[in-house]
């Protein structure tokens, strides 16, 4: 794994009393199966009862239209989630995934239809790529689903590696991106 230097904030850990970085991090979260909105919602009470994790904003929900999924898929509800972190970054992908089977998330076809999806986009100002995570999320910069929701919570908000996401965002335009007026708790 090759990762980036890590940031100056610090907190301590409880338990031996070491120092551990504080990171920002960004989830996205969709689902088009069942309960979409319950399905978010529990997604976002699941990360809340995390510990180490510290979430800070949830964005307003948008209906999407899937990217690159089967055509019988349905519209997506999706999010951006803002949190603080002190979290290691395999422990956080892994907690996301547990998160999504508790849903009743399935992997089986990429791109299929499912009751909850939660992306990393972002651990910090770091960059990391190994076999089962690449940070930045290699396609957030071209995906309104994630830009638009993200630019509500963060309006100066900056993606690693590809500039500030007001500018991605106006670059691939927000068609088949609708914000509601949902706001998740």
């Amino acid at each position: 794994m090759t990762e980036t230097p890590s940031p100056h904030v610090i907190d301590a850990d409880t338990l031996s009393g070491g120092l551990k970085p504080i990171r920002q991090v960004i989830l996205s979260i969709g689902s088009n199966l069942g309960d979409r909105e319950a399905n978010l919602q529990g997604a976002v009470d699941a990360l809340r009862d995390t510990p180490d994790v510290v979430v800070v904003e949830v964005s307003p929900v948008y209906e999407t239209q899937p990217v690159g999924g089967p055509e019988e898929s349905g519209p997506y509800l999706n999010i951006v989630l803002l949190a603080d972190t002190t979290l290691a970054v395999d422990l956080l992908l892994e907690r996301a995934h547990a998160v999504e089977e508790a849903f009743g998330r399935e992997r089986s076809v990429p791109g299929a239809p499912r009751t909850l999806d939660i992306d990393l986009i972002t651990y910090g100002q770091k960059t990391i790529e190994s076999e089962e995570l690449t940070i930045p999320h290699p396609r957030a910069h071209e995906r309104a689903f994630v830009l638009a929701p993200w630019l509500d919570i963060e309006r100066d908000a900056v993606l690693v590696g590809h500039g500030p996401v007001a500018e991605l965002l106006a670059k691939v335009g927000t068609d088949g991106v609708t914000k509601l007026d949902v706001e998740l708790q």
